[in-house]
């Protein structure tokens, strides 16, 4: 009876497995150099909440694989679990889609020696990251300078560093929607809306929504923008 237990079981988690392979559009493998033992997290965001989709044990072998299934395109977190060394390279985003994808990157930089492949729209957010992190680089010399005249008070410089702050934030904000407007047929384009521009002229946003392709539309960064531009045109009617 046991036996016959054990072998019910087996053949479930079989079963089980086998559905969830035929079920999934996405197939992640990767190698993290360097790793011989740990654990990776494959994450999501889930109503403003990271929340593992999926988790892999890394025992002497470096290499890793993960089947999942995604409806459309959508950035996911592939987090490193060191145990109990402390470091804040632990977390790598990348844009996931249908099809085969392959991270190859290292245990000492694990986000900056990352290089994703099979990915259109990860491409496509690594091209829109290099020049937004000029921005960002920007931000934080303006972000010491007000520190600096904090504590030695100025009115002049005070006045200037927001009229460049200013400028910058208007640079950003133009980038992003061209970007974005150009990429319509990406979901990279629902995307940068929602994570870098929401609060943008909504004239502005109903352009970029425009410019989505059916496809982009349907997705779940083009739903969420869809959504989110009828929620702030009812806010500001009031």
């Amino acid at each position: 009876m046991k036996k016959t237990f054990l072998v019910v079981i087996a053949v479930i988690v079989l079963i089980a497995c086998k559905e969830k392979d035929n079920n999934a559009n996405v197939y992640i493998t990767g190698n993290v150099d360097g790793l011989s033992q740990g654990k990776l997290y494959l994450q999501k965001i889930e109503d403003t909440t990271l929340v593992i989709i999926d988790s892999i044990q890394i025992k002497g072998n470096s290499k890793f694989e993960t089947y999942i299934r995604l409806d459309s395109p959508e950035m996911l977190y592939l987090t490193l679990d060191r145990g109990q060394t402390n470091s804040i390279d632990n977390t790598l985003p990348f844009f996931a889609e249908q099809g085969n994808i392959t991270i190859e990157t290292t245990l000492k930089h694990f986000f900056a020696d990352a290089k994703v492949k099979g990915s259109k729209n990860h491409d496509l957010w690594i091209e829109f990251k290099k020049i937004n992190d000029r921005f960002n680089d920007e931000n934080l010399v303006l972000i010491e300078k007000r520190l600096q005249n904090e504590l030695k008070p100025n009115s002049t410089s005070t006045d200037s560093i927001e009229t460049v702050y200013k400028n910058l934030l208007n640079r950003k904000y133009r980038y992003t929607t061209h970007f974005a407007i150009t990429h319509g047929d990406a979901v990279i384009a629902p995307y940068l809306a929602l994570s870098e521009i929401a609060n943008i002229n909504m004239t502005y946003l109903d352009t970029i929504q425009k410019s989505m392709k059916p496809d982009v539309a349907k997705s779940k960064y083009g739903k969420m923008l869809i959504e989110f531009i009828k929620e702030r045109k009812a806010t500001e009617k009031q």
